[in-house]
């Protein structure tokens, strides 16, 4: 009962501090709108190539110059027009200049193609149709020369309007701007719940009133037990709080395994108000205990790509990276999310579990070793 009375006391001071709600709940929405808006095209995958124009000059005469022709009429279709040249012009003058993409002389069988390097995408669709037009007519001649009377069929087999294919693999499964900052602002407010926690014991002292606790009929076991529970039941409505907004307000997707999302969720709130409690008992003073919170927390943010995703980084700065509790929490709730996999929320649990366990056990041999609070 002592334990239930502690802990409401906590959950009820915690959401009467005006400051503690702005910070809690106010900035990592406003982080997650900011972020999630202005920097959309950063996580933005699509590629617009645009149309290509490509102009020609056909010396060649026969069924390949047939062909060529049908092949430049169904590549309309595909954003790909190809213009003859004029007298007047020079083909790869008219490319060097920008006026086209590619310039192609046709003579014989052959066809010589020029191209500006700046535009690789361009370049290689450009050679991809004109290999696959190659291609369809070397096969249309093997046949002409084998049965000819199907000459006209193969031609005709061999028109198409469909050289360009867009094809996306899983498109959607990646997060998008609003998503990603949905996901690491949530973990990122969740870890500055530390600075609560350091308080939780810590402010008894400062506001007097440790010496009465300990005086009353109350356990030291049970005074841990309330402060503990109290804390995680803050930090862990605010995270709930920010998620539902993040979801129901800026759309972001929060995936269909929600429970372990939340499972993961709360082991890195457990994390933070076990190392918050472990930091307060570390320090000498409250002051020094805020200081150390405040530069472990933007570091670790930093490294664990809570402001913008860290993909390729060096062998140094990998390392770190791997260090910081950000980096495995937020990785498992996107692979979760994004590719089913439910087995990556384990290790990031296990892990949080585990330090939280850590910094617990340096608050109850503290607790013990002392007389008071």
């Amino acid at each position: 009962m002592n334990i239930i009375i502690i802990a409401k006391k906590e959950i009820v001071s915690a959401f009467r501090d005006r400051r503690t709600l702005l910070f809690m709940l106010a900035f990592p929405i406003v982080l997650i709108m900011i972020l999630g808006t202005a920097l959309t095209n950063a996580f933005d995958d699509e590629v617009s190539v645009g149309d290509i124009h490509v102009l020609y000059k056909d010396q060649s005469d026969g069924e390949f110059s047939q062909g060529f022709k049908a092949f430049t009429k169904g590549a309309k279709s595909s954003g790909v027009y190809f213009k003859k040249v004029l007298s007047d012009m020079d083909g790869k003058q008219e490319v060097e200049q920008g006026h086209y993409d590619a310039y192609l002389e046709i003579a014989g069988n052959g066809i010589m193609l020029c191209q500006m390097e700046k535009n690789s995408v361009k370049n290689s669709m450009i050679q991809g149709m004109l290999t696959a037009f190659a291609n369809r007519y070397n096969a249309v001649a093997e046949i002409v020369k084998v049965s000819p009377k199907q000459a006209g069929e193969a031609f005709a087999n061999s028109s198409h309007d469909d050289y360009i294919k867009e094809t996306s693999l899983n498109s959607d499964k990646h997060p998008g701007s609003m998503d990603y900052y949905a996901v690491t602002m949530t973990t990122l407010i969740a870890l500055y719940g530390a600075l609560h926690a350091s308080y939780l014991i810590r402010g008894e002292r400062l506001g007097k009133t440790a010496d009465r606790l300990i005086a009353a009929p109350v356990h030291k076991a049970e005074i841990f037990a309330g402060k503990l529970i109290g804390g995680l039941a803050v930090n862990l409505i605010c995270i709930l709080i920010v998620v539902a907004v993040s979801k129901f307000l800026f759309k972001a997707n929060w995936g269909e395994h929600f429970g372990l999302v939340l499972a993961v969720l709360f082991s890195v709130v457990l994390f933070a108000v076990s190392l918050g409690l472990g930091v307060s008992y570390l320090t000498k003073t409250g002051e020094a205990a805020v200081a150390v919170i405040n530069v472990l927390i933007p570091l670790v943010a930093f490294v664990g790509g809570a402001y913008f995703p860290i993909d390729d980084a060096a062998a140094v700065f990998a390392f770190i990276k791997d260090l910081s509790p950000l980096t495995w929490t937020n990785e498992a709730i996107i692979k979760i999310i994004y590719t089913n996999d439910l087995a990556a929320g384990w290790p990031a649990i296990s892990l949080n579990m585990g330090l939280s366990v850590l910094f617990l056990l340096i608050v109850v041999v503290s607790l013990r070793r002392r007389e008071g609070l």
